[in-house]
């Protein structure tokens, strides 16, 4: 594991580079966190990803919780400035002579797997794969009925216990996410637990059937997030699909 911090703007990116123990393809899966969380929340998925022989990248968004490494405030986060923050790391692993990888998967976790999708649908050329675990993609819905005219909201509010501002309902507000996907033509994988409380089960329903090359997996009685058996059986369908469908499913040593 090798700790990296990615220029932008005026700051930079905090991230963990996992690294397989043997020669890997030239590919990454680049890993984003959920709404007010940090690297920590996808580190497993990456280590894991590296002891298959994958190289996996997890980071923080700029403001995506308080307890970032990448600095900022959730009160300047969006869905557009953590893409962003997304389209910087894609760059970086394209083009970085130390770094530079010729595959670039995403995985995206809850708005990490919303922002994923936005950053695949803007640049479907240079994204190979895409898997999205119960991806928010109600927040604009949420949005829409939390402030239907975000230009007149507070400066500040709540969600979840998190501050955001202005800039979060606005900018949430300005595309359809749904858009977005009919203009990813790559394999993508979705995963999403039927009893999700926080981002119905129909969200990704809806996707699995907007998305031109799409494969949506239910986990029964999973909520938002995956824990104990749920987690091992999306991490059992995550490399199936891997195996079936990736580039580089010929050096996945073995199934998790």
């Amino acid at each position: 594991m090798e700790e990296m911090n990615i220029e932008h703007g005026e700051g930079s990116i905090y991230g963990r580079l996992y690294v397989p123990e043997e020669d890997a393809p030239d590919s990454i899966i680049i890993l984003s966190h959920g709404f007010g969380g940090s690297y920590r929340n996808t580190e497993g998925y990456a280590e894991n990803f590296a002891q298959n022989g994958i190289t996996a990248f997890a980071y923080d968004f700029t403001g995506g919780g308080s307890g970032s490494r990448s600095g900022g405030s959730t009160t300047e986060m969006s869905v557009l400035t953590e893409a962003d923050d997304l389209n910087t790391v894609i760059d970086y692993f394209q083009n970085n002579a130390e770094h530079a990888y010729d595959k670039i998967f995403l995985l995206g976790e809850s708005q990490g797997g919303f922002v994923s999708t936005y950053a695949a649908g803007t640049r479907p050329d240079d994204i190979d794969g895409l898997v999205a675990l119960y991806p928010a993609y109600v927040l604009q819905d949420d949005s829409r009925e939390r402030n239907p005219d975000p230009e007149s909201r507070p400066e500040t509010s709540s969600i979840m216990g998190i501050s955001i501002g202005k800039i979060y309902d606005v900018d949430a507000q300005s595309f359809d996410i749904y858009d977005m996907m009919e203009k990813y033509p790559g394999k993508v994988l979705i995963i999403h637990g039927t009893a999700d409380s926080i981002v119905p089960v129909s969200y990704s329903e809806r996707a699995a059937e907007t998305f031109p090359d799409a494969e949506l997996v239910k986990i029964e009685g999973a909520g938002h997030g995956f824990y104990g058996s749920a987690e091992q059986e999306a991490a059992d369908k995550l490399f199936t699909h891997l195996q079936r469908n990736w580039p580089t499913a010929d050096i996945l040593r073995r199934k998790h």
